[in-house]
């Protein structure tokens, strides 16, 4: 029996630069960074008060009786989803071949702090009876599948910042596996807050560029200090291809492949050789049928943290061998921060729209080249990519070792 294919057939995000798709991509595009000062009290309280808060609040998109019950992330992944679900014609889809994936890093963790305030300061009454559906990793993917009555299974990958990644290469597996037809599927991430800010920071992990927070998040730059963190997230609709192509769906490229890999080196360090990242790109190019010449375009991990970003650029020269030369890289967290488990996804979405606008993204920040990044960055203007078949890889990996890799090809 040959393999079920399986094509995107819509997009929908909220980060940093835009409220949309098509507003986020033109800012990407156009080098527009998503990276300011916070302005909340709390923001003074702690070492690092810069991060990348989406662009569109969801009080301007929401309605006020339906924010009070979801948490930030639940919030990010209902704009994200409705956006995409229309932007596929809303599909008339038997609700029992119908699945969502929608992953989160670390899930409601403002509700858990705030509500935990309200319970020191104000006494056990007062705390929200949606504390437990608000603040659960599977929030973001329940209340989805919950609007689209979805019955073919709602699930919640969670691998850290690789956890976008992950879900959507699960939604591919399900679909392949003839469980679903369609899946909604992505991540999102809600945790620009006073704790886990002040924690990255004792792991001297985010950058104290803070008199400089446009030009914070530089990836492969030589005085990279350390990531921005960011929020938002990005949702896909996959959908088989005949199912796709029977109903006369707009299908914007096809996700072929994936490869999981883990570490087993160290919690929150990469392996400074990069064996797991080379095995996850072989893994991922062994299961869509692609060599690595068809690869033209690669949209990288690439936090800006000092260790990170060589070990990375080091694996994908090393798994690409020569073909290295002619893959464009473009480092997307330049712009719009790290989003965590919501990274993966919103990036996903990024290489879905460069395949069909034929550019890759460009990175911004890079004054002074790393001398040993020696792949080949997009810096500053987008690229070009070539006609025909092409294809493109997205990088994602997490603490605790996890590496994922998926690859979309046009079509």
């Amino acid at each position: 029996m040959s393999q079920r294919r399986v094509v995107v057939t819509g997009l929908g995000v909220t980060t940093p630069i835009g409220g949309t798709v098509a507003t986020s991509w033109s800012a990407l595009l156009a080098g527009t960074s998503g990276v300011r000062t916070l302005q909340e009290e709390w923001a003074s309280t702690i070492p690092v008060n810069i991060a990348a808060r989406v662009l569109v609040d969801p009080s301007e998109v929401m309605e006020r009786v339906e924010m009070r019950r979801l948490d930030r992330s639940e919030q990010f992944a209902l704009i994200a989803a409705r956006e995409a679900w229309a932007d596929a014609g809303s599909p008339d889809v038997d609700l029992e071949r119908l699945g969502v994936v929608v992953a989160s890093g670390i899930g409601g963790v403002t509700t858990l702090l705030e509500q935990y305030d309200i319970l020191k300061e104000k006494g056990a009454r007062f705390v929200s009876p949606h504390t437990v559906p608000m603040l659960m990793p599977n929030g973001p993917a329940a209340n989805v599948g919950l609007e689209l009555k979805a019955r073919a299974g709602v699930h919640t990958p969670v691998s850290a910042c690789a956890s976008g990644a992950e879900a959507i290469g699960y939604a591919m597996e399900m679909i392949r596996k003839n469980r679903a037809d369609v899946i909604v599927t992505g991540g999102v991430e809600a945790a620009v807050h006073a704790l886990p800010m002040a924690a990255f920071a004792a792991m001297k992990a985010l950058s104290t560029r803070l008199d400089d927070p446009a030009g914070a998040s530089r990836p492969y730059d030589s005085d990279r200090d350390g990531f921005v963190l960011g929020e938002g997230g990005g949702i896909l609709v996959l959908e088989e291809l005949e199912h796709a192509t029977a109903r006369g769906a707009k299908i914007y490229a096809e996700i072929c492949g994936q490869g999981l890999t883990s570490d087993g080196y160290h919690i929150a360090a990469p392996n400074p050789d990069g064996s797991g990242v080379r095995q996850a790109i072989a893994f991922a190019l062994q299961d869509a049928g692609l060599t690595t010449r068809d690869i033209v375009h690669l949209n990288a991990h690439a936090t800006s943290t000092p260790a990170g970003d060589v070990a990375e650029a080091n694996a994908l020269r090393l798994a690409l061998g020569s073909d290295a030369d002619h893959v464009a890289v473009s480092a997307t967290k330049s712009m719009t921060g790290h989003l965590l488990g919501g990274a993966g996804a919103i990036e996903s979405v990024f290489i879905v729209k460069a395949l069909q606008d034929r550019l890759a993204p460009p990175t911004i920040n890079i004054h002074n080249l790393d001398p040993a990044v020696t792949i080949d960055v997009v810096r500053d203007k987008p690229r070009a990519l070539p006609s025909g078949d092409i294809a493109a890889l997205n990088d994602s990996f997490g603490f605790g070792g996890h590496n994922v890799v998926l690859a979309f090809r046009s079509y």
